[in-house]
């Protein structure tokens, strides 16, 4: 099974921009690159993944990436995270991937089950599995086969969007819904959840952020 993980970046630095009223740039950074790094070092040694791609204009998130074993992509033109998709994926459709399965960098509490689940749902031809955020609105997961079933939609709504495209391109549409899966962190309370589902699921605080409290405070850990 040729199935690869496309995992797409934005620069560190301007990361999770809606989290400013809470945390310094510093702060964003940490969080995003803990989120990112956390996200490849579980996909990497998955049977069932062929490898991990990273597309980003980031060239320090890249070589962290790369250091890691993940294969890179550097993004160019206009930043825009669906044509960095569609990139991604000409790429691998180039690598003769039979799958690719969206990976965004910003979910925390994504496990490997969660993935080998999505796999195994939509390992027949032209499926589609998609993992919901947890409001129902955007896409968390997206697995696609082949690669370039349907094209990408990601922004407002994504879910309905996605769903709606896999309809009109008669592929068989799976929905996958896991609580781990359905956490992305984007906002205030996002990060509150994650912090209360962590110690609910005895999940470790991501490494680089260290504890609720620096960054609640303000401050960055020493």
């Amino acid at each position: 099974m040729n199935v690869w993980a496309i995992v797409p970046v934005k620069p560190l630095k301007r990361a999770k921009s809606r989290l400013a009223d809470e945390l310094v740039p510093e702060q964003r950074a940490l969080l995003a690159g803990g989120m990112l790094e956390r996200t490849v070092q579980m996909l990497l040694p998955l049977p069932q993944v062929k490898g991990v791609v990273v597309i980003s204009r980031d060239t320090k998130a890249l070589a962290m990436v790369r250091d890691l074993g993940a294969h890179t992509i550097q993004e160019s033109g206009a930043p825009e995270l669906n044509n960095a998709l569609f990139r991604a994926t000409q790429v691998l459709r180039n690598w003769r991937a039979d799958a690719v399965l969206v990976v965004p960098a910003d979910l925390p509490l994504l496990a490997p089950a969660d993935v080998e689940q999505v796999l195994t749902i939509g390992r027949y031809p032209n499926s589609i599995v998609i993992a919901p955020d947890r409001h129902q609105h955007g896409t968390n997961l997206l697995l696609v086969r082949p690669p370039g079933l349907i094209p990408y939609s990601f922004g407002h709504d994504s879910f309905a969007t996605h769903c709606r495209l896999a309809e009109e391109n008669d592929a068989t549409v799976h929905i996958y819904e896991s609580e781990r899966a359905a956490l992305d962190v984007d906002t205030p309370e996002d990060l509150a959840h994650y912090f209360d589902l962590a110690r609910v699921l005895e999940e470790p605080i991501i490494e680089q952020i260290g504890s609720k409290d620096w960054l609640m405070a303000g401050e960055l850990p020493v």
